[in-house]
């Protein structure tokens, strides 16, 4: 049975190395490098999402019973609007609906805390990943080009209220 908690700080190492782990798939697949787009997630320290824990960025996991197997992080741009950061599930828990169960947690706290909105930047490329968000209510809001990365950044936008 798959449920989602909040990520507390003794979770942060487990929590980057699932980031890690699942964010290798699309790297593999899409030529990300260290050198190319050294913030992609494959590459993320613990260090980092600790400093993002500390900002405030709140953070849940995709446990299986005490076992954890996804992530996703969800910062505050402004009273109404949230970034949602790093969904991660590692491969051998892909389509059990763990992605959507995040997300779905995700757009709840959101609206709890008065958020009308969340964005999300994704990999314009990554085509069952942008059906996956669309069908989940996300729209296409703009693309960015940026010089080293081996792909073009997709935002996308979805109205919570």
């Amino acid at each position: 049975m798959l449920n989602v908690a909040e990520i507390t700080e003794k979770d942060i190492p487990m929590s980057a190395d699932i980031i890690r782990r699942s964010f290798k798939t699309v790297a593999d697949e899409f030529g990300i490098t260290e050198e190319n787009t050294p913030t992609h997630g494959t590459f993320l320290k613990d260090e980092k999402l600790q400093s993002d824990f500390e900002a405030g960025i709140k953070m849940f996991g995709l446990f299986e019973w005490e076992k954890q197997v996804g992530f996703i992080a969800l910062e505050a741009k402004d009273s109404e609007l949230y970034y949602l950061e790093k969904l991660a599930v590692l491969p051998e828990y892909r389509h059990k609906r763990g992605g959507r169960d995040l997300m779905k947690h995700a757009e709840d706290y959101a609206v709890k805390a008065g958020g009308k909105a969340i964005s999300i930047g994704i990999i314009y490329e990554n085509e069952v990943l942008l059906e996956w968000y669309k069908n989940l209510g996300y729209e296409e809001t703009g693309t960015k080009i940026f010089p080293n990365f081996p792909f073009t950044v997709c935002y996308m936008k979805k109205e919570l209220v």
